[in-house]
């Protein structure tokens, strides 16, 4: 493990703001503490595992996908709305290059590549699938052997949280951007009540926590315009869990919420009571988190309120080579 000063403003000054285990479930009795820097407000892990020890938080299968028709056509919607953010780029009779960072399996290249984009991809995971069929670099994104404009356009979905220098990956992808390239990135929000107040955030593998005032930063810092962000739900979902409990235990009893307070899910509760799945375990789990029953019935209206509001879970931003 260690400690990191702040990587957007150098501060060593840091708040804590909470503590909590791998919600995965694959090391449980390990805790992490999530602070945000006091001088620009980048929420990261701190103390966290070095780069020599992450590896160890994505065991094989993690990025296993279930194999059935139904899969496969969330993962062709979600590419459909992922591939709008670059429509503009495509012309007739012109092939574009597309860079994807942390490309997993390289199911999105390869949608892209079906629309007559030249792609390549990054990936440095050793649990991921090894692809053959377009070039992979398994290095950090900084590291790759690519130093001149070359793409135009490099996408980082759901990545950026992950990796343990991201001024290094806005300043790469400023540098092998050609002239008007985007970088296209999802993150999630750290200004949304799912990310900050209701540990829904992956930790330990998400490292940082962004907002849309640390985004703008780090994209200007590294020499690009920030042109749009989209809040909302349409290609990744942060559902707003144990939101009733929260705000009944802030808002009514007056205290404050902990890791300690979020009820089992219901795949954990029967994991931890040795029950078959079914309507009898889902009526005992009910009657264990009645929260979590009510969370589930007002999911879309409190997700659209926040989406309304720009305060939900996900944001998905594009920023412009100057």
């Amino acid at each position: 493990m260690e400690t990191v000063a702040c990587n957007l403003c150098g501060s060593t000054r840091y708040t804590a703001v909470y503590e909590m285990s791998d919600r995965r479930r694959y090391f449980p009795e390990e805790m992490f503490t999530v602070v945000a820097c006091d001088s620009c407000g980048l929420g990261f892990v701190n103390p966290r595992p070095a780069i020599g020890e992450i590896q160890k938080y994505y065991p094989a299968g993690y990025y296993d996908q279930p194999a059935t028709p139904e899969h496969e056509q969330y993962l062709q919607r979600r590419f459909a709305e992922q591939a709008k953010y670059l429509q503009g780029l495509e012309r007739a009779g012109e092939q574009r290059t597309l860079l994807d960072v942390g490309c997993a399996n390289g199911d999105f290249p390869r949608f892209m590549a079906a629309r007559g984009w030249r792609v390549e991809g990054v990936e440095t995971s050793e649990s991921s699938q090894r692809i053959r069929d377009f070039k992979v670099y398994t290095q950090q994104f900084q590291e790759i052997p690519v130093t001149e404009p070359t793409y135009d356009a490099i996408t980082a979905w759901a990545v950026l949280e992950h990796v343990h220098d991201p001024m290094a990956y806005f300043r790469k992808a400023s540098r092998v951007l050609k002239s008007g390239g985007v970088f296209v990135f999802l993150v999630q929000n750290f200004e949304s009540v799912a990310s900050r107040y209701l540990f829904c955030e992956d930790v330990p593998r998400h490292l940082y926590f962004f907002d849309r005032r640390t985004i703008r930063r780090y994209v200007e810092t590294a020499g690009m315009q920030l042109e749009k962000e989209d809040n909302n739900r349409k290609i990744y979902k942060m559902a707003p869990y144990n939101w009733f409990a929260y705000h009944w235990k802030t808002r009514i009893r007056g205290e404050k919420f902990t890791y300690q307070d979020v009820p089992l899910t219901h795949r954990e509760y029967i994991q931890k009571h040795d029950l078959r799945r079914g309507l009898s375990s889902m009526l005992k789990h009910a009657a264990y988190a009645p929260s979590y029953v009510a969370d589930r019935i007002f999911w879309p209206l409190i997700e659209n309120v926040q989406i309304l509001r720009k305060t939900y879970g996900i944001s998905t931003f594009v920023a412009r080579k100057r």
